[in-house]
């Protein structure tokens, strides 16, 4: 079972507090004579000019203000994002209460890349890595719908997950599920009650839905060290995110 290492992390907002933690993690390294290294692996779409919810316009150059700076607006859940239980519940945590130590940890990478487009995920998919999912677990699904990104079916015909699994997914005490799709759910407007049926099931759970991933076809372990942090967004429903998964090479 992929268990939680929340207790692991001590999510602080001192500084000096937070240096010395890292320090503390290089050292114990250092001195456990470990041959093994890290290898990152950016899992997360670049936001380009034009994309969906992204423009960028130049606001100061060096030739007139002797600086580059550009103008950033983002749509909330462009690119590569992360939802926040406020983005289909009108009660629910917003963007900077999540749970960072959810964000960070171990994560499960589950190969679905079998998926057919426009088909529904079930309990079935998942049966046969049921034991290695429990309370604490986060889940990468894994269905290479990335390399559909700057197609016309990226929003319309991706494989997604049905509320039966999502349901499950609850039960089972899944913290955090990562996708290569730009939903959980059918973006087609004649779904719009899936949509909604399958995020609130998720966010009434709080668990962490991030989405837009790109590139777990490049992971060679099962599981990886999952990083995917927001931005510190007041009282908002969702943020873009970088996403990292770390792996173990000898």
């Amino acid at each position: 079972m992929i268990s939680s290492l929340a207790s692991s992390y001590k999510i602080i907002d001192n500084h000096a507090h937070y240096t010395k933690l890292l320090l503390d993690l290089t050292l114990a390294r250092a001195n456990s004579g470990s041959k093994m290294t890290k290898r990152i692996v950016d899992i997360s779409l670049t936001f380009v000019a034009g994309m969906r919810g992204v423009e960028m316009n130049q606001h100061t150059t060096i030739a007139k203000e002797g600086f580059n700076t550009t103008m950033l607006h983002l749509y909330s859940h462009a690119g590569t994002h992360m939802d926040a239980p406020r983005h289909f519940l009108q009660e629910g945590k917003t963007i900077e209460n999540i749970r960072l130590e959810k964000c960070i940890g171990p994560a499960l990478v589950v190969d679905l890349s079998h998926a057919a487009p426009n088909s529904l995920l079930h309990v079935d998919d998942l049966s046969h890595i049921a034991n290695k999912i429990g309370v604490g677990t986060r889940l990468l699904l894994r269905t290479d719908w990335d390399t559909h990104a700057e197609l016309d079916d990226y929003r319309t015909h991706m494989p997604r997950i049905s509320a039966d699994l999502a349901t499950w997914l609850v039960e089972k005490g899944v913290i955090l599920i990562g996708l290569e799709t730009p939903s959980v759910a059918s973006l087609r407007p004649e779904n719009k009650s899936e949509l909604t049926e399958v995020h609130q099931i998720l966010l009434r759970a709080e668990m962490v839905i991030v989405e837009s991933l790109a590139d777990l076809r490049a992971l060679t372990q099962e599981v990886v060290e999952f990083i995917a942090l927001p931005l510190k967004l007041d009282q908002r429903d969702g943020s873009p995110v970088r996403a990292i998964a770390i792996e173990d090479v000898q």
